[in-house]
Formats: structure tokens, C-alpha cells, sequence
């Protein structure tokens, strides 16, 4: 989720052909079953292979413990929660893995356009909440706040 910027819905219904591994690419469907093109870091596909060699499910990237269908979000969150719980990690949920992937792409200095279309964002707003959270936006902040008020 964190690696693509995944939604827990979008991660846990993942079919195995939405990976596209020539192209490093993820084909996403999100809210309103809108498609996007993610890109998919190598180690990432690389993990993802490990995981297929376990379950080898032709259909579904994560499937349920039956193997007859996806992961159930429910299960994902628990886990999430039940594992930031045994690291003392307080208040992260599963979404905040998309919160700190749109964060590390803008101290990075991917453009917010860019950002909000890999999220699947209808509206720019959105994306730029993320905005303020950047080590590199209050840096910016203090440099223009002492030129500013220099001659006080």
C-alpha cells in the first residue's frame, strides 16, 4: 500500500493482472471505479513474486484464506493496526501508509500534479493537504519569513 499509494480497498481486491512487470506498472481501480497507472518499484515486484510463490492464486494478489477470493479489507486494517500496536506505533491506520507516500513525494519534489494523479485525486485540494506536512515546505517557510522580515 505504502510502495503504490494504494487505498486498503485497492490493495486488498488487487488482481494479479493489474501487474503489469515489463513496464513496472500497476493498473489501479479506485473510487468510482476509475482506472489509474501507478508506477511499481522493482523490489516491490519482487515481493510481490515471493508472495505469488507461496499462494499461487492465478487471480488475486492477496487472496483470502480460502484462496477463493480477494483479502478482505477488514482483514487488512486488523492487521495493520494489530502490527503498529505491537511496535508501539500510536494512531497509524492503514490509510496513513497513503498519507506518508504522498508526503515522501512531495519532500521529493514530485510535482503536486504528479502526486495527485498517481492518488487518483479528483481535485488538486486534496493532494495539497500534503502540502504543509513537508520538511521542505516549512524550510522554505524560514527562508522566506528571514528575508522578509530582515530589515525589522
Amino acid at each position: 500500500m505504502y510502495a503504490c499509494g494504494l487505498r486498503v480497498g485497492e490493495a486488498a481486491n488487487l488482481p494479479v493482472s493489474a501487474i503489469d512487470p515489463a513496464n513496472l506498472l500497476l493498473r489501479v481501480i479506485g473510487k468510482g471505479n476509475k482506472q489509474r497507472i501507478v508506477p511499481l518499484p522493482q523490489p516491490i515486484l519482487e515481493n510481490l513474486r515471493g508472495v505469488w510463490q507461496i499462494h499461487r492464486n492465478s487471480q488475486w494478489v492477496f487472496p483470502n484464506r480460502k484462496n477463493s477470493g480477494p483479502l478482505d479489507r477488514g482483514t487488512l486494517c486488523y492487521t495493520f493496526w494489530d502490527v503498529a500496536r505491537r511496535l508501539n506505533i500510536i494512531g497509524a491506520t492503514s490509510h496513513s501508509l497513503r498519507h506518508s507516500y504522498a508526503t515522501r513525494l512531495l519532500e521529493q519534489d514530485v510535482q503536486p500534479r504528479v502526486v495527485q494523479l498517481l492518488l487518483g485525486h479528483a481535485d488538486i485540494s486534496t493532494t495539497m493537504k500534503y502540502q504543509h506536512l513537508t520538511e521542505p515546505t516549512k524550510a522554505a517557510l524560514r527562508d522566506v519569513l528571514d528575508k522578509v522580515m530582515s530589515g525589522l
